[in-house]
């Protein structure tokens, strides 16, 4: 897909963050955006700032946890516009650092239910939709380094669902390819540099109903993990978000798999984690990772 100009586009967590430049990029690249959020007031915010432009771009209340929900979404996008040409599935929330035994059931429950399903209900929704459309299409997952690449060991919870994502990712784009459909998949690690966004106060949005069963160190802020990195010798590089997007649809654009800023280090990173698997070793360096 050379060209999103009029393309459809439905982004997940586009209320606010990376998911929030993505639309951004997409709509200064002439495409209709549809943002879905479990954020209504951020998402009407959202809205009512990226129409300025003149952009076709409107929002849906989703939460990506729940099916319905999803092909609710799913549902307004196609009877509005009869397809749906590039799904980004980006909302994500995270949990605070703990060690394993000390994280709360609620923790995974939540985090995976949004990480995880939230990621396989927009492919679930959308994707046989797209197939049936008999467009060419893309579906982009956003995992995360932290996983996907090397996971932090006290972000257990996190770091699991995004290697989740990182497989199932794998396992759509080599189906969406055997059964020759019109469908592309990527894989979207954000990167670059620390990402300043809604991760850090993920919390704001955890339901009465998943809260923590017992109280522990809380998701540190931005300032938290500057003053963490600094006792480790390690000097934070900011990214920009809207050059990330940028980047990202240019990955898009050109089909890459993998889309990721200095690519490079993951494949160093991936490298050191198989020698370690060759000598039977544990992958982490646990030398390397402050505890948070």
């Amino acid at each position: 897909m050379k060209n999103f100009s009029d393309k459809v586009a439905v982004v997940t967590g586009g209320a606010s963050g990376i998911g929030k430049a993505i639309v951004r990029g997409l709509l200064a690249a002439g495409a209709k955006v549809v943002i879905a959020d479990v954020e209504s007031g951020a998402l009407d915010a959202a809205v009512a700032e990226l129409s300025v432009g003149g952009g076709e771009v409107s929002g849906v209340v989703t939460d990506v946890s729940d099916f319905d929900s999803v092909n609710a979404l799913a549902d307004k996008v196609f009877a509005q516009y009869g397809a749906c040409h590039l799904l980004f599935n980006n909302a994500g929330v995270a949990a605070p650092s703990a060690n394993i035994w000390e994280t709360t059931i609620n923790d995974w429950k939540w985090v995976h239910g949004v990480n995880v399903m939230g990621v396989m209900h927009g492919i679930q929704a959308f994707v046989p939709r797209m197939i049936d459309s008999g467009e060419e299409g893309h579906v982009i997952n956003t995992s995360s380094g932290d996983g996907g690449i090397s996971p932090l060991p006290y972000q257990s919870v996190y770091a699991s669902s995004k290697a989740a994502v990182s497989i199932i990712t794998e396992c759509l784009g080599a189906q969406l390819v055997s059964a020759e459909t019109k469908i592309r998949a990527s894989l979207f690690y954000p990167s670059g540099g620390v990402l300043d966004t809604g991760i850090w106060t993920t919390d704001r949005n955890r339901p009465a109903e998943l809260a923590r069963e017992k109280e522990y160190d809380p998701i540190p802020t931005v300032a938290d993990f500057k003053k963490a990195m600094a006792a480790a010798g390690r000097e934070l590089q900011f990214q920009d978000l809207d050059e990330l997007a940028s980047f990202l649809l240019e990955g898009v654009k050109e089909q890459r798999f993998i889309i990721m800023i200095n690519i490079e280090e993951a494949e160093a990173s991936l490298a050191d984690r198989a020698q370690r698997y060759g000598r039977a070793e544990l992958p982490i360096n646990i030398q390397e990772i402050p505890k948070l």
